[in-house]
């Protein structure tokens, strides 16, 4: 029975050793299979010389085309609306009248103060004829005299309440659609319809405080709108004076040169701006830029060696971003495979252009 429980002892102790030994041969073989898919994936690098390049430094913002002026017309008075004289998306010429309120109360009081005024003068003449003999005092003459004033004050001040019946067009454009209809009583609260310059157009668009000192009147910018091909010109014309402090924008205004066909008012449009042209820039592909807290990070090849830097960057394009500091012309840069190469990695790489 001992000899039995022996045997039995002896199978286990063997059966175990053979299972350890079998674990510990396959995370050998694991490791290897691991370290050498590692030194395949590193030896297959590629890398790029840091090469000085001309750099157009453009900026692309949005923007909206603007009609060079745009006014809602609103009646300065309230009143009946007696005529309608445009027609809606026509252009008027300036000064045309657009709109007439009725006034025929006011022209009666302007034909009732004309008549007090001839009376007047009428008067005034013969109490300059009596002082002149003596036949009336200087009193009785100066006061004759200050009611053809206040006469003429009343006409010119009825005579502006008639043109405000009065809606005339401030300059050539074209009007919107209307707002009334003929005898619809109206208010300054009223909007009648909006009239726009749209002969000439404007870009309003907002650029980055970052580059609000590179960018001035004249500035050059070009545009396109949504489902138009054509690359519209534009010269900057004028810029605020300050900083938005909550976009921290800075808002700038441009003309819309040469031809504007197929422009509306009111468009989206995609805003490229020319600020600089750098002659000696280095730019790197964005992939190769490792993000570390709020730094940026790159391998380079130090004696085939991996060395990580940090760099500033500059303008960034559709792939690639300007650096400023930390890579110098000649430094061969890590491209692909960086998120598995560490300080001090050994490099070997398949490509370097």
């Amino acid at each position: 029975m001992k000899k039995k429980i022996a045997i039995i002892l002896i199978i286990v102790v063997l059966a175990a050793l053979a299972v350890l030994i079998w674990y510990r041969y396959s995370l050998n073989s694991q490791g290897k299979k691991t370290e050498s898919n590692f030194n395949k994936l590193i030896s297959q690098i590629e890398g790029i010389v840091a090469k000085p390049s001309v750099l157009d430094q453009d900026i692309e913002v949005s923007g909206s085309v603007a009609a060079f002026e745009e006014t809602n017309l609103i009646p300065e008075i309230s009143g009946k609306v007696i005529k309608i004289n445009f027609e809606e998306g026509k252009a008027v010429a300036q000064g045309v009248l657009l709109v007439k309120i009725f006034d025929e109360d006011l022209q009666a009081q302007l034909k009732m103060v004309e008549t007090q005024l001839k009376i007047a003068e009428n008067t005034e003449k013969r109490m300059k004829a009596l002082l002149a003999v003596n036949g009336t005092s200087q009193q009785e003459y100066d006061a004759s005299y200050l009611q053809i004033n206040n006469l003429k004050a009343q006409i010119e001040i009825i005579k502006v309440n008639i043109s405000k019946t009065e809606i005339r067009a401030p300059y050539a454009g074209v009007i919107g659609l209307k707002k009334i209809s003929p005898g619809q009583y109206i208010t300054p609260a009223n909007v009648i319809a909006s009239i726009r310059a749209i002969s000439t157009l404007k870009l309003d668009f907002s650029i980055p405080e970052k580059y609000s000192s590179e960018i001035e009147n004249g500035t050059r910018v070009s545009l396109q709108v949504t489902g138009n091909d054509h690359i519209y010109e534009a010269k900057v014309i004028a810029r605020e004076s300050q900083i938005e402090s909550e976009s921290r924008n800075l808002n700038v205004r441009a003309f819309i040169s040469g031809d504007i066909k197929g422009l509306v008012p009111g468009a989206f449009a995609k805003v490229k701006v020319n600020l600089a042209t750098k002659p000696n820039a280095i730019m790197i592909p964005t992939s190769s830029i490792i993000p570390v807290s709020d730094q940026k990070k790159v391998f380079i090849s130090r004696n085939g060696i991996a060395e990580q830097v940090t760099i500033k960057t500059g303008v960034r394009k559709a792939s690639d971003v300007e650096v400023i500091s930390g890579i110098n012309p000649g430094d061969t840069l890590v491209v692909t495979g960086v998120l598995f190469i560490k300080q001090g990695s050994p490099l070997k790489f398949a490509v370097v252009k």
